[in-house]
């Protein structure tokens, strides 16, 4: 059973920094490209970066405040994404999905990942 974990959401003031992780099981990350995306509610769900399975070249939205580092360890089926300088309008549920390494749509488009992860919440407040 494939499996996607995120970890390492939570409460931060604005100007902080948070560390996702995106555990995989039951798959070979590294057949996979990794995709972060988050949806806040009401709103639609936003891509924000996307790193290749092989090369880890990675790409990245405008959706973010702050700068994101997308990151993967392949050697530990893991994933992450690093999030800096964090504001309020970042609050939403982070997701990291598994697309495919020979799919070549759009990283934006949710519809071609293969798996998804249950969230991580992340709430900027002060």
């Amino acid at each position: 059973q494939v499996q996607l974990v995120e970890s390492g959401g939570g409460l931060v003031q604005p100007g902080g920094s948070l560390r996702l992780s995106c555990a995989a099981s039951g798959l070979t990350l590294a057949e996979y490209g990794i995709g972060w995306f988050r949806q806040a509610p009401g709103k639609e769900r936003e891509a924000l970066s996307f790193i290749d399975h092989a090369h880890g070249s990675v790409s990245y939205g405008d959706s973010a405040k702050g700068p994101l580092t997308a990151s993967r360890d392949n050697a530990k089926n893991t994933a992450y994404l690093q999030m800096d300088s964090l504001e309020p309008e970042d609050t939403a549920v982070y997701y990291c999905a598994a697309r495919s390494w020979f799919k070549y749509g759009s990283w934006r488009d949710p519809v071609d990942y293969d798996y998804w992860g249950q969230g991580t919440q992340v709430t900027v407040f002060s």
